[in-house]
């Protein structure tokens, strides 16, 4: 396959964790293929599926040279997962993509882009929702101007899928070993002094699969509650007021409403 890339066109590395996605994973590629930038390299570790995930992700490696498939042996979960990837990136640019998730055609070019004009070291963007079968589920999730600490720990508004890191201003990227691991990164960067950008624009299709962690909500608010305490090292009472606030404005996304903003309490 040919593709013409401009000599100042940086390179994006999509990192995309996949287990047991054969029923999803050639509509994720398709999506990353059909991007109008075109500098990009797509690494995929594949966390030992037992479908057929594999051999899909080889024949589009076959056909592609910026697809790359890494397979692992045995099975080390998401947060492992994504981490080999970012270990073998090359690009100037991490955007992370899930194997059941879709971007729109502009989304790399149109990040890309806003990184550069702002000289940006976190940024994300707008995105919807979509069912099973990748139909509309009419919910949009809108991206605030910009997330700091305060803002985010206390609410779920950063999606994975529409995240872009520069390497060159955050020399350390790396999701911890706790879950939910992407919001655990985030609230490290902010924590240490970076500031979230947002794209208002929905460039991202976040698929709803009801068999996954995320959906089990007494799962997710128990691995919320112990991100608050084990890794934020939040007391009882700020603990508390931020798992309110997330199981609320949780809620409100699952409606297609928009968060409410933290005025008070935190480190």
């Amino acid at each position: 396959m040919t593709f013409s890339i401009k000599d100042d066109s940086p390179l994006v590395s999509v990192i995309t964790p996949s287990y047991n996605c054969s029923a999803y994973i050639k509509e994720t590629i398709d999506t990353v293929l059909d991007q109008s930038y075109p500098n990009w390299e797509m690494i995929i570790v594949d966390d030992h599926s037992q479908d057929d995930s594999v051999q899909v992700i080889q024949s589009y490696e076959a056909m592609d040279s910026r697809i790359r498939l890494i397979p692992l042996a045995n099975n080390v979960g998401a947060a492992r997962a994504r981490n080999i990837a970012i270990k073998e990136a090359r690009g100037d640019y991490i955007a992370f993509l899930d194997s059941d998730d879709l971007w729109l055609p502009t989304k790399l070019d149109e990040q890309v882009e806003f990184m550069k004009s702002g000289n940006l070291a976190f940024s994300f963007t707008s995105y919807s929702l979509i069912d099973e079968q990748g139909h509309s589920l009419a919910i949009e999730v809108k991206a605030p101007q910009t997330v700091d600490y305060k803002h985010l720990i206390g609410n779920t508004t950063i999606g994975c899928l529409t995240v872009m890191l520069d390497r060159k201003q955050i020399k350390h990227i790396e999701m911890p070993d706790i879950q939910p691991e992407d919001t655990a990164l985030w609230l490290s960067l902010l924590r240490n002094g970076y500031q979230a950008h947002g794209l208002p624009k929905i460039l991202s299709k976040y698929r709803i699969v009801s068999n996954s962690t995320s959906r089990n909500k007494w799962k997710a608010a128990y691995r919320y509650w112990k991100l608050l305490r084990v890794q934020e090292k939040l007391n009882i009472v700020e603990a508390n007021f931020y798992f309110t606030k997330y199981a609320y404005n949780a809620y409100n996304k699952s409606r297609g409403l928009q968060p409410v903003s933290i005025q008070n309490g935190g480190k």
